[in-house]
């Protein structure tokens, strides 16, 4: 398993469910993927039979056994067909090969002021833990459904939010920043970006300059948070010979990429009239599982239902 993101988690425990030795393989510290890195206590309202989960809550639910064997901070370079199935990174021998990057590894897009590494201190790209912005001000730049979220969430315990977009129009969600709009603790500042910052008093000042005039503002921010999107890439896998539509893997039937023994399943998939929704990953886990244990034991009666395991 390549990935070990909510998707990547579940098909892991669903392929323990069918008795299936496995090996999960991801490029971050800690698994969880971007429900964890980037949004852990933001409600999620679309997973099959939950009313609403955070992301934190949605991982803790999907831990693996011990008995798996996890390889973290292990980025895949490698993967060598063979006779008796793969080779991964020189190292591990599978017999077939689930990819669920999602997006794939993502680095944050920076600050685009140079700091010092004094003043870096005080910029986050990811928030795991709100509490330690209470009673300070912060400022969140950004105009995606993470920055929307991470206001929204930061206005709970923080002194004060301002939010900061280069355009007036925003692309996270309507009701999100309706909310916002809202807020008594929320300022929302458009169309400016930042053009200079430095450290004075222990605070970020910032200059924005507004985009299409010559205003300028100075800002003071105890910390801030940068919400400008991550640098996400899948295109790794055309090194092992696997097909793209794009910036995602073409699949067939089964989940099946292009290359025998080899699956993709999650928001690294691309095809026709796919929702890019975590239920949606978990059904093409089963579909790819179920695959796996069909073309592995062709002589074996295949147990679909858990509730028949």
């Amino acid at each position: 398993m390549i990935g070990a993101g909510p998707v990547g988690l579940y098909a892991t425990n669903y392929s323990q469910l069918h008795g299936l030795k496995t090996v999960v393989f991801d490029s971050l510290s800690e698994i969880g993927g971007q429900p964890r890195m980037l949004y852990p206590f933001k409600t999620i309202l679309d997973i099959p039979a939950i009313a609403s989960i955070s992301g934190e809550e949605l991982i803790s639910n999907l831990q693996l056994d011990a008995s798996i064997n996890l390889v973290l901070n292990h980025e895949v370079k490698s993967v060598e067909k063979t006779e008796a199935g793969f080779t991964i990174d020189d190292d591990y021998q599978v017999r077939s090969i689930i990819i669920a990057t999602g997006n794939g590894a993502f680095n944050p897009r920076k600050f685009p002021v140079n700091l010092d590494k004094q003043a870096e201190k005080h910029v986050h790209y990811f928030v795991k833990d709100p509490t330690i912005f209470a009673n300070q001000k912060v400022g969140v730049f950004g105009g995606g459904d993470s920055a929307l979220d991470w206001a929204l969430e930061l206005a709970k315990t923080a002194k004060e939010v301002t939010l900061i977009h280069r355009r007036n129009e925003f692309r996270g969600l309507e009701s999100n920043l309706a909310k916002l709009q809202q807020t008594d603790k929320v300022t929302v500042l458009t169309p400016f970006l930042p053009k200079e910052a430095a450290l004075v008093d222990d605070q970020l000042e910032i200059l924005l300059k507004e985009v299409g005039s010559q205003t300028e503002k100075r800002v003071k921010f105890d910390q801030i948070v940068v919400a400008y999107g991550f640098k996400a890439n899948n295109r790794f896998v055309k090194k092992w010979g696997v097909e793209l539509d794009g910036a995602n893997i073409a699949t067939q039937a089964e989940m099946k990429t292009n290359i025998d023994g080899i699956y993709a399943i999650g928001d690294v998939v691309s095809y026709p009239g796919r929702v890019p929704i975590i239920g949606v990953g978990f059904g093409e886990a089963q579909v790819a599982i179920n695959s796996i244990m069909r073309n592995l034991f062709p002589e074996k009666s295949l147990t679909i239902h858990s509730t028949s395991l």
